[in-house]
This record gives structure tokens, sequence and C-alpha cells, in this order.
């Protein structure tokens, strides 16, 4: 059997281990993590892991560095990403963009820049995910850091108070955004999709920024030390494959990484999206990562 370790959204109810299949991930399963990467650093050459599903570019240099991973022996032309990918290592399955999520029956106006939700009053409140713990939160302190640069921890003590709560992972956020907790939660530009082909609710809305949104790629990647390695193979060749692709839009709900926009889901095809996209490199992200994550913590301890 392949054991791959995930994030906590992958066994969310909006992930894509709902349909899992043979591959071991479940809720109470060991091989699944929501502090993903520093539990395989923390286990290293003792991991049970075959897989590694759900790292991104704003880690993956620390990943890299272990030297726990293997190449991942996929042909990379499939892919049909907005920017080029020629890693040997981290396999790019899936993509989006940082975002708040709003429904617009709870909240008719929302903020129209990332400027006029800080200066948006203290009543708003917003869920986001903790930058120590989950990828979404650090692409949020990321986003925050790529938007206001020097002034990224005075950006932060202007959102603090309207900050309801910092969870751990993203699916705990999310789902206090839907039970009505909270206005607005730090989510993705794909996010609504999921709400118009599940639920066929248009309420749910990214609210889009004029100064840009965070790009992320999710990544999969082949443990070193795997007694599965042809398993692990096939998995990683797996998931640019078709079927694996046409699942993954509505599995993760997140823009495929192979396939052409043609290919998508109805529902993918009405989303908002930014017309400014703002990456950072795996090294611009490492070298930033301590800073946006002190400039985040210093604000909210206030």
């Amino acid at each position: 059997m392949l054991t791959v370790y995930a994030g906590d959204y992958v066994v969310s109810e909006w992930g894509p281990a709902r349909d899992r299949g043979d591959v071991e991930a479940s809720a109470a399963a060991t091989a699944v993590s929501p502090r993903l990467l520093p539990r395989i650093l923390l286990e290293g050459e003792r991991t049970e892991a075959d897989v590694v599903f759900g790292l991104n570019t704003d880690v993956t240099k620390q990943a890299r560095e272990s030297g726990l991973f293997a190449p991942h022996n996929v042909d990379l032309s499939p892919l049909t990403l907005p920017i080029d990918w020629s890693d040997d290592v981290f396999l790019p399955y899936n993509y989006g963009h940082t975002a708040f999520i709003y429904n617009t029956e709870r909240l008719a106006e929302p903020p129209e820049s990332f400027d006029a939700l800080l200066e948006a009053p203290d009543d708003l409140k917003i869920v986001i995910q903790d930058p120590r713990s989950s990828i979404s939160g650090l692409a949020t302190v990321l986003w925050v850091q790529s938007v206001y640069g020097d002034g990224a921890e005075a950006a932060w003590e202007k959102l603090a108070p309207k900050i309801l709560t910092v969870t751990k992972g993203w699916s705990e956020s999310y789902g206090l955004f839907t039970d009505g907790e909270a206005d607005m939660v730090m989510s993705y530009t794909t996010s609504p999709a999921y709400h118009i082909i599940a639920e066929e609710d248009r309420t749910k809305k990214a609210a889009i920024f004029p100064e840009g949104h965070y790009f992320m790629v999710e990544l999969a990647a082949k443990v070193a030390s795997t007694d599965q390695p042809e398993l692990a193979d096939q998995f990683l060749a797996f998931t640019l494959s078709e079927p694996f692709q046409e699942m993954i839009a509505t599995g993760n709900w997140s823009f495929p990484a192979a396939l052409p926009r043609e290919q998508w889901p109805e529902g993918f095809k009405e989303l908002a999206l930014p017309e400014e996209v703002l990456f950072y490199s795996e090294d611009e992200a490492a070298a930033l990562r301590d800073e946006a994550v002190e400039a985040w913590r210093r604000a909210l301890s206030r």
C-alpha cells in the first residue's frame, strides 16, 4: 500500500481524499498531518510516507535542502501553469490565488481593495490561518509582505481588530465561515467554485483586490526513503493524467495544473480572477518567510 502524507484540507469535507480510493489518507490515519513539512522533517528517514502531497514553493527550499525527497521522474510537458515550471523534484498538480471569501447575503459591499479592508470598521470579522502551522496561513503573510513590504507589520496592526480568530488549518477557518461565524475567510480565488458546482450557491465570492493576489502552486513529491518507489512513481505520474486533473479541479477546488482552460468545469469559468498576480520563487519565499511571520506575530500580540 502507498502511504501519502497530506495537509489537513485534503481530508476535509471539501478535499480530494473523500474519493481517495486505495490511498491511505483519512482523518484518523497517521499518514495525514496538518503540519505537513514539519512532520516529515521531524521523522526524517524513519518516516512511513512514500509521497508527500500538499507542499508549495513557500516551503520547498527547506524541503529540498533536507535531502529527504527524490526526483519525480515525470514528464512535465502536459503542464498548463501560467508560469514556467522545470523542477525535477516537486511536481505541481493544481494552483490558485489567495483571496478573502465573503457571503454576498451577509456582506453586500465587501472591501474593494486591500487598503479598504485595512480601513474597514472593526466590526467586520474575518478568520485566517496560523502561518506557523498552515500553508495557506504562510501564503497570507507572504501576500501581505508582497503588497506592503516594510509596512507589513503596520498593515497587520490595522487588520488585527477585525480578526475573529486564527485557526491552525484552513478547514477550521472555512468551517467557521460557512457556519456564519465570520464575514470573510482567508481562502482561495477558486473556493466559490465549490459552492457553485456542489451547492448551486452563488452567494460566496472572492474579493478581488487591485494590489494583486498571491499565486500558489500545490506540489507532490516522492520521499527518497520510500520502500514503494514504483508505486510512488506511478502515483506521481497519475497526478498529471487527464483523469486525475479532471478530478482535482472539483476534488481540491483549484485550477488543474495540466488541463487546458477549455476542459475546466463550467463553474470555474465564471470565477472572478485577479489581474495582478504576485509570486515569490522558493528562494525569495525562504528569505522573507521568517520576517513575514514575525511581523504578523508582533502585530497580533499587541
